[in-house]
């Protein structure tokens, strides 16, 4: 490919998604955007970006951002965020909130939706504990596509073998064929929605609980800092925000401070809970 026809797909990516491409990884247009050349009908990447500096149809420009856009993820990725949540998050969150029995979730960058239907089986694991209150999840991706698949609720059976314990593989799928299908009663607990990072997220309205995990790795460190202090204006004051295991706000915001001893979760800076020792210790 030649490297005026890589600027055209970094340009591209980062006006439409905030993806930022470097050299190095040029391989990845070639591995994800090929099967979308051939889709449109061109035999290379370069004749593809003929196309691109003309009138593109909005639709290819749509294919190219989805396929780059696109991540890998599993159930109960990584774990110990699911952990927090179950030991630590959940329980400060169902006392805090005793009165008014609401929590608002939120999973940006949801993917095929294996982190926000993780949630809702520990939520349901709760049992009576959760009775009679409001949770709601709502699952967010750049990708339409993606977003479906999420909705169908239906994995394969090397995806529910990938971090699924298998009593809740059991108790809460359905096998068809080949296929596992999540039961409808943990399918309605999650709403999803297209959402670009890049916009105005006043619309979403405020969350207690944020997953941003494994997608601010993608962005520049300004673009980064521009996400961070919009997420931090939709939370609760007392409202949690979780990172990826290699991400952190250090040095591109000063909007959240990580949570003592709890790596991966963060709270807004103005927080009263993190500004005081006894509330902070509650999240342990």
């Amino acid at each position: 490919m030649h490297i005026s026809n890589f600027d055209l797909y970094r340009d591209l990516l980062k006006e439409k998604s905030g993806l930022t491409l470097t050299p190095d990884k040029a391989y990845l247009i070639e591995s994800r955007l090929m099967p979308i050349a051939k889709k449109w009908g061109y035999t290379s990447l370069d004749n593809m970006c003929m196309a691109l500096r003309g009138v593109p149809d909005p639709n290819l420009i749509k294919d190219i951002v989805e396929a780059m856009t696109t991540n890998e993820t599993s159930f109960f990725r990584d774990t110990k965020p699911f952990d927090l949540f179950r030991d630590h998050i959940l329980p400060a969150m169902m006392k805090d909130r005793a009165s008014a029995r609401k929590i608002r979730i939120w999973c940006a960058a949801a993917s095929s939706g294996q982190e926000p239907y993780s949630l809702a089986m520990l939520l349901k694991e709760k049992g009576a504990a959760l009775a009679n209150w409001q949770i709601d999840i709502l699952g967010t991706d750049i990708s339409t596509d993606i977003l479906e698949t999420a909705k169908r609720g239906e994995y394969s059976q090397f995806e529910v073998q990938r971090g699924l314990p298998i009593t809740m593989l059991m108790k809460y799928f359905e096998q068809k064929g080949e296929r596992w299908i999540i039961k409808d009663d943990i399918k309605k607990m999650v709403k999803y929605q297209y959402f670009n990072l890049l916009d105005n997220m006043a619309a979403l309205g405020r969350f207690d609980i944020v997953f941003c995990r494994n997608v601010l790795i993608y962005f520049d460190k300004e673009t980064k800092g521009e996400i961070l202090g919009r997420i931090a204006k939709q939370m609760a004051p007392d409202g949690m925000l979780l990172l990826g295991g290699a991400e952190t706000v250090m040095g591109i915001t000063e909007t959240f401070k990580a949570v003592p001893d709890k790596r991966g979760l963060y709270m807004r800076a103005d927080s009263p809970a993190l500004a005081s020792t006894s509330a902070a210790t509650a999240v342990k």
